[in-house]
């Protein structure tokens, strides 16, 4: 019976793993750091979405764990949020499976890959939150599957980010209500004394 059992778990396994494969499931933990990527802005300066930009350099590191970089067919520049900005905000949580994966939610660019140094200038769009930040790269194989990746920061994710200070649309959309009420509020008010200055003139005459 224990002999069955470990069979059975065993074949459970394999059929996960292989579902897994099937469905192109990719483990961020499953990826080796094969590309080199730096980020060049003023440090200590808050970055502002729509005015200011970011210099990315990205290359393939021929010391990295991977052997080769023959699989890789092209590479996606991602804009991702750092841990201190993730704290109890469910919808930029990291996850291990990168279908699930929220942190990298900014797509800067896709590239065909090329192993030397490649530079990209990117001015910050306007619908980026105000929010600490990364650039994380990864290679895609022919299958469209992330098979690398590189990041400007260390592996806990607390050196040489940035800050973006932006007006989001969730502000956007308070500022609206703020418009709408004040308006409303000095209508509101002309209309007030409007009406008592009539109710004024209308006691005078009787």
């Amino acid at each position: 019976m224990a002999k069955i059992g470990g069979f059975l778990v065993t074949y459970s396994l394999l059929l996960c793993c292989l579902a897994a494969t099937a469905y192109g499931e990719v483990l961020f933990s499953s990826l080796k750091r094969s590309l080199e990527v730096s980020v060049k802005h003023k440090q200590g300066q808050v970055l502002k979405a729509g005015d200011d930009e970011i210099t990315i350099t990205w290359s393939y590191n021929s010391s990295s764990p991977a052997k080769t970089d023959s699989s890789y067919k092209n590479v996606k520049v991602k804009l991702c949020y750092a841990p201190v900005s993730q704290v109890d905000r469910a919808w930029r949580k990291t996850e291990d499976h990168l279908k699930k994966d929220k942190s990298c939610q900014f797509t800067i660019a896709t590239k065909p890959y090329n192993p030397k140094p490649n530079t990209l200038k990117w001015t910050i769009e306007r619908d980026v939150p105000t929010a600490t930040f990364f650039v994380r790269v990864y290679a895609y194989n022919a299958d469209d599957h992330e098979v690398g990746y590189g990041q400007n920061t260390d592996a806990k994710k607390t050196q040489n980010l940035f800050q973006v200070e932006a007006i989001t649309g969730r502000h956007a959309t308070l500022d609206i209500c703020s418009v709408v009420f004040s308006v409303f509020s000095v209508v509101s008010l002309f209309g007030f004394f409007f009406l008592e200055k009539r109710k004024a003139k209308s006691a005078q005459q009787k």
